[in-house]
C-alpha cells in the first residue's frame, strides 16, 4: 500500500493556498469530476478480487463523504475548492482518502446548531444524530449510513476535522488532534 497518499493529502490540506500543489489524478475541483472518478471505483475493486456487494458499498460510502464536501461548502470554499480523492487496493487490503479544504464539520453544523462548542462535539453529532447544515432540507442521515456500514462490514474509518478525530470500526472513539485539519480528512480502510 502506498502510505504516501495520506502524506500527500495532509500536505495539500496544510499548504498555503498559493503553494497547495496536487497531482491532477488526485484532485477533483468539481462534483462532476469527483463523481466520474468515484463511478470507476466499484469496477476497479471487483477486477482486483473484491466481492461485488462490498465494492458497491464502498462506492456508496465514498459518494456520501465526497458529496458532503461539495454540498456543505458550495460557494463557501475558504480558498481552494474541491477534494483530494484517492483509492488504492492490492486485492487484500485497501484505503480510500478524501480530503477537502472546506469549512469543516464544526463551522458547517453551527448553521443548524449555533451553540456547538468544539470540533469533537460536532463530529460526534454528525455521526450520531440526524442533522444537517442544510436545515430546510430533509437530510442528515448520510454519515449515520457510513457509520452503520463501517461497523457491519468490519471496516475502519478515520474522520478528522478541526482539532478532533473520530475513529469508527465496531465502536466510535474520539481523539484530540495535535495538528489541526482545516476542512476534513477522511480515511476509509478496507
Amino acid at each position: 500500500m502506498e502510505t504516501n497518499l495520506k502524506n500527500l493529502a495532509l500536505k495539500w490540506l496544510v499548504a498555503e493556498p498559493e503553494k497547495a500543489q496536487i497531482a491532477s489524478e488526485y484532485y477533483c475541483q468539481t462534483r462532476d469530476v469527483f463523481e466520474a472518478r468515484n463511478n470507476k471505483v466499484p469496477d476497479e475493486l471487483i477486477q482486483k478480487g473484491m466481492d461485488d456487494d462490498l465494492a458497491y458499498l464502498i462506492y456508496s460510502m465514498l459518494g456520501e463523504i465526497g458529496n458532503n464536501s461539495f454540498d456543505h461548502n458550495l460557494a463557501n470554499w475558504p480558498n481552494i475548492p474541491g477534494v483530494f480523492f484517492a483509492v488504492e487496493y492490492d486485492g487484500k487490503i485497501g484505503r480510500a482518502i478524501i480530503a477537502d479544504r472546506g469549512l469543516g464539520v464544526l463551522n458547517t453544523l453551527r448553521k443548524a446548531v449555533p451553540d456547538l462548542e468544539n470540533d469533537e462535539e460536532a463530529l460526534e453529532l454528525a455521526f450520531t444524530k440526524k442533522i444537517s447544515s442544510r436545515v430546510f432540507e430533509n437530510r442528515g442521515n448520510g454519515l449515520k449510513f457510513v457509520k452503520n456500514n463501517i461497523a457491519a462490514n468490519n471496516l475502519l474509518l478515520e474522520f478528522s476535522s478541526g482539532d478532533a478525530q473520530v475513529v469508527i470500526n465496531h465502536n466510535m472513539n474520539k481523539n484530540k488532534l495535535e495538528n489541526r485539519v482545516d476542512g476534513c480528512l477522511v480515511i476509509l480502510n478496507f
